[in-house]
């Protein structure tokens, strides 16, 4: 991407910058939007996905990425599409690093069981989960009453991070937003202060960066570290039936998004890349030539939307909510496919690995353990929020926040100290 013509900037109004609980800037020489991004980085929510899973356990191989490591590659990129576009890049960094906060041990695996569990509460969902976390469980406002006000983050940042701007069933697809939803019941203030007189389920510009910077970080790199642990074999993707069987295997798990026709294109395009990899034995020219190859599609598909963005927008500031990225079809399908290729050769063969069932197992085990137990085990702030709280639902929500803040390995500890099991197959 080229900084040599840069955009004309958004222009952020003293609303944009406004905190639900007001404060005084301690350091009048940093921006808003700069202590956004440093309150997030140096939360213990960013530090605990050092040992959460993104596709792989973080402990199965020292080079895989885990949650951490991916929120960063995920900020680098948002970053530049935000410069780019015109948005603040701190905004548009603090989102990203973010965006996964709300992510419980062992990815989605874990995910689907603890939304299971918490039926009762309002189900579970990771996106609501990590607005859950910015505005109420990560300690450092607290309100003026004695509330619990996590990072206290100004109105653009919250937005920003609002990948599903509306309450669970009330997304543009009801059925579709029963699953995905960005804010629980009980963090409705805080949501409805943030969204203000934006038209309901409207995405504002740095959500739409920070989604598509994520797309693009873990379509890239989680075929990255399939090939580089060698789950899957590049040869491969040049065989009509190893090419059916992914291109299938996209379908059944991301939908018609884009047809079969257009992911054989996207194939062809893809192997007709001057850095595509045809074999890969591990030396260091072949991972030299695999960096190079996600460094080059990460600077394919940022350049492709920011130019048709552009070209649709023309050369004017763009609006927080009144512009949309232009994500052309190819790339929308080239970034599918190489989704699909992980699904493919590392995602769905998992899913019937014993160890899936484990990882269900210990979840269902310490929620129940901790009902039982009447927050005995609870840490704080939870142990306080149980003392607090009115009825049976509201009691599960605190035993699910305090579930869904465990590491992998710490879920497994748990499950072993406080079920009597002995719980050591994190991965």
């Amino acid at each position: 991407m080229n900084h040599a013509q840069a955009p004309h900037r958004i222009v952020y109004s003293a609303d944009d910058r406004e905190r639900f609980v007001a404060e005084s800037p301690k350091n009048p020489e940093r921006t808003d939007f700069e202590r956004d991004r440093a309150r997030i980085v140096h939360s213990s929510a960013l530090r605990r996905l050092g040992a959460k899973t993104q596709v792989l356990g973080p402990i199965s191989d020292d080079f895989v990425r885990t949650r951490l490591t991916h929120s960063l590659e995920v900020a680098q990129v948002g970053r530049e599409l935000g410069k780019e576009l015109g948005a603040d890049p701190d905004v548009v960094e603090a989102a990203c690093l973010s965006h996964d906060l709300g992510h419980p041990p062992f990815g989605h695996n874990g995910e689907r069981v603890l939304n299971d569990l918490a039926q009762d509460a309002g189900g579970f969902e990771g996106n609501a989960q990590t607005l859950r976390i910015v505005v109420r469980l990560e300690p450092k406002v607290v309100a003026p009453d004695g509330a619990p006000s996590g990072l206290n983050l100004t109105r653009a940042t919250l937005d920003a991070i609002a990948k599903y701007p509306w309450k669970r069933g009330q997304g543009p697809d009801p059925d579709k937003s029963m699953k995905k939803f960005g804010v629980y019941e009980d963090d409705a203030e805080v949501f409805t202060w943030m969204r203000g007189d934006v038209p309901a389920g409207r995405r504002c510009l740095e959500a739409q960066i920070m989604d598509l910077s994520d797309d693009i970080g873990y379509c890239v790199h989680d075929v990255e570290d399939a090939i580089a642990t060698r789950a899957m074999d590049v040869s491969h993707v040049s065989d009509d039936e190893h090419v059916a069987g992914i291109i299938d295997s996209t379908l059944q798990w991301y939908g018609p998004g884009a047809s079969a026709t257009e992911l054989e294109a996207a194939m062809e395009r893809l192997l007709a890349l001057p850095v595509w990899l045809h074999r890969f034995d591990g030396t260091y020219a072949d991972l030299a030539a695999l960096k190079n190859l996600t460094s080059q599609l990460i600077g394919r598909f940022c350049q492709s939307v920011v130019a048709a963005t552009r070209e649709v927008a023309g050369d004017g500031p763009l609006g927080r909510h009144h512009a949309d990225l232009v994500i052309p079809r190819d790339v929308r399908a080239e970034i599918q496919l190489l989704k699909g290729i992980a699904v493919h050769y590392v995602m769905s063969p998992r899913e019937t690995e014993p160890v899936y069932l484990h990882q269900r197992t210990i979840l269902a085990d310490l929620v129940d353990a901790l009902l039982e137990s009447r927050g005995q085990h609870l840490e704080e702030p939870f142990a306080t929020a149980w003392q607090h709280a009115d009825g049976d639902a509201e009691r599960l929500r605190v035993v699910i926040d305090q579930v869904a803040t465990l590491t992998d390995i710490s879920a497994s500890q748990w499950h072993a100290r406080l079920c009597g099991l002995l719980s050591t197959q994190w991965t």
